[in-house]
């Protein structure tokens, strides 16, 4: 019979060890989809200040070219 207690006993501590693994892994996959969505938010607010830099510097060059020619 101790035979059998240890094995169900080590089989419990396994299953406790996985179930603790499991929650730690969807803790930072939850972490990671927080991480993702404000890397893609900041992303896409770079692309708008690198777009509009673009713009201002385009309008530069059309008035210095005007000048030039003026």
């Amino acid at each position: 019979m101790s035979d059998i207690t240890t094995k169900i006993n080590r089989l419990e501590s396994q299953v406790e060890e996985l179930l603790e693994l499991c929650q730690k892994l969807g803790d930072e996959n939850s972490d990671l989809r927080n991480q993702l969505q404000h890397l893609n938010g900041e992303r896409a607010k770079l692309l708008e200040q690198k777009e509009q830099a673009r713009s201002h510097v385009e309008a530069m060059i059309t008035r210095l070219r005007s000048m030039e020619t003026a």
